[in-house]
């Protein structure tokens, strides 16, 4: 089966998968109310829950483990040189969902480090809408360049990646 066969299957087995959510009000804070029982449930679930690694130590960490420059990274998809600047030196930066994007392809994420990587700066790769399917069966497929995935996007009516 060619390639655009193959995403066309994936795309399709996932949008016709219907996800609900479901939310659960705790007891301890079901009312409007803030109270001293609540606010202490909150910060124990934040103490034990908030993850110890920040987007920005784990893209460092994951540059660093395959051995790359800087200059590689951020050249191999085009990312402007400021913007990996700012990145590297304020902690608390918080760059847009498609610049992790592609700084997963220029890393050649799999698809579990993508999503860790995405995780870890509040975003996520949902699967129920065209880009962010074709965006996952890309890292799934392994395929990491970014004119290709803009050819898919393109395909699918999405927004491409670098526009």
């Amino acid at each position: 089966m060619n390639i655009k066969k193959k995403l066309d299957a994936y795309l399709d087995s996932y949008l016709k998968v219907e996800r609900k959510a479901i939310f659960a009000k705790s007891a301890a804070c079901g009312s409007m109310m803030m109270d001293y029982e609540c606010a202490s449930s909150i910060n124990t679930y934040i103490d034990n829950n908030k993850e110890d690694d920040t987007f920005q130590t784990y893209l460092f960490k994951l540059i660093d483990e395959r051995n790359l420059k800087d200059s590689d990274v951020y050249n191999k998809v085009n990312i402007d040189r400021r913007l990996f600047s700012k990145i590297r030196s304020n902690k608390d930066y918080h760059p847009s969902k498609e610049t992790i994007i592609l700084f997963g392809l220029a890393l050649e994420l799999s698809e579990d480090e993508i999503e860790d990587l995405l995780k870890l700066a509040s975003y996520s790769l949902p699967m129920n809408n065209n880009f962010d399917l074709i965006i996952r069966f890309c890292f799934k497929e392994k395929i990491y360049d970014v004119n290709t995935i803009n050819e898919f996007l393109y395909e699918h009516n999405c927004k491409l990646l670098n526009e």
